[in-house]
């Protein structure tokens, strides 16, 4: 990791008690203005000591629940509800936030696939390195929220990963079921080369995650969600007085061989089954039609495994290599 300086600069105090809104400020000189910045909300609430929670949204800017989230806990958490620290990144990602796309204008960064990020490198770079370096050492518990964005959609879950260190998954796992989404997935990523899940966790922080949904929009339910497990972390942290809220959560598991179904074919979706319906192995998830010429037979995409449709492709196009379908295993009490 570099020693070269960050060139971020925060507005809010980190260690003085009360409630403090107000920006990450990264120089970025630019047509419009040379010396112009870019301007990343944060909100920082502390009062005495206690243990630290960082809570972020917008690591993808087309994904809304958890900015919906953490936006109305800036706004209504006040500083006598707390014990310890907050520290509420709505988003991350802000230039890709405001674009409502999944990676920056700036400079075409995927936030989530360049940490630790450089303090010399690109905009998005020095957003990672400036997290992965400041704001992360700081925290004991790190909540990053996600939905599917506009390309995906998934059973509202929260997710722990496996993890080298027992005692380490243990905590991250504890704290992902007091989160209590209605599905608590443990989870193996494709690629975990980048991430920030990666780079919290090589630091040893307690990190939870999750997919709420996605198409790129939020709704009733899945706002409800994201809001109900913001406060549910933030009482098994020891932040908010309290027992989490828990209703039953069923337990998912995308760790074995066969889970992920990726197209073959350029064309047409036709779901075949909705998510949280129960596959087999053989079941038909969808059909592709080609739409370069009609009569032609579809491609039947098929299950690998028994389980239920956890995510799948949201557009109605699918393009070869797109992933089509997540099915996830079901895991005894």
């Amino acid at each position: 990791m570099s020693l070269a300086h960050n060139p971020i600069v925060p507005s809010v105090p980190f260690d003085e008690d009360g409630k403090h809104h107000g920006y990450l400020r990264l120089p970025y000189s630019r047509n419009d203005s040379a010396w112009g910045s870019v301007m990343i909300p944060i909100t920082v609430i502390k009062n005495g000591h206690g243990p630290t929670a960082l809570l972020t949204g917008g690591n993808h800017g087309d994904e809304y629940e958890g900015p919906i989230a953490l936006q109305a806990l800036c706004h209504e958490l006040e500083v006598e509800d707390v014990t310890g620290r907050v520290i509420i990144v709505p988003f991350m990602n802000h230039p890709a936030f405001l674009a409502g796309t999944r990676v920056s204008p700036l400079d075409n960064g995927n936030l989530n696939r360049l940490f630790p990020g450089r303090p010399d490198g690109t905009p998005t770079e020095k957003i990672a390195d400036y997290f992965i370096r400041t704001l992360v050492p700081m925290a004991d518990i790190v909540l990053d929220f996600h939905s599917g964005g506009k390309t995906l959609e998934f059973v509202p879950f929260a997710a722990a990963h496996v993890l080298d260190d027992a005692e380490h998954q243990t905590r991250c796992v504890a704290a992902m079921m007091a989160f209590n989404a209605p599905y608590s997935m443990t989870l193996r990523e494709i690629d975990a080369v980048g991430m920030f899940d990666t780079s919290v966790e090589g630091l040893g922080k307690t990190f939870i995650s999750t997919e709420i949904y996605g198409g790129g929009t939020a709704s009733a339910r899945s706002a409800r969600i994201a809001r109900k497990g913001t406060v549910n972390t933030l009482k098994h942290a020891g932040i908010l007085k309290g027992e989490p809220d828990m209703a039953p959560s069923m337990a998912i598991d995308t760790t074995p061989a066969g889970c992920y179904h990726f197209a073959e074919l350029t064309g047409m979706m036709e779901p075949l089954l909705d998510l949280g319906e129960t596959v087999s192995e053989g079941d038909a998830l969808m059909r592709i039609w080609l739409t370069t010429i009609t009569g032609e037979p579809p491609l039947t995409v098929r299950s690998k495994r028994d389980g239920i449709l956890a995510g799948r492709h949201f557009p109605g196009l699918v393009k070869l290599g797109d992933c089509l379908a997540v099915v996830a295993s079901p895991v005894e009490a």
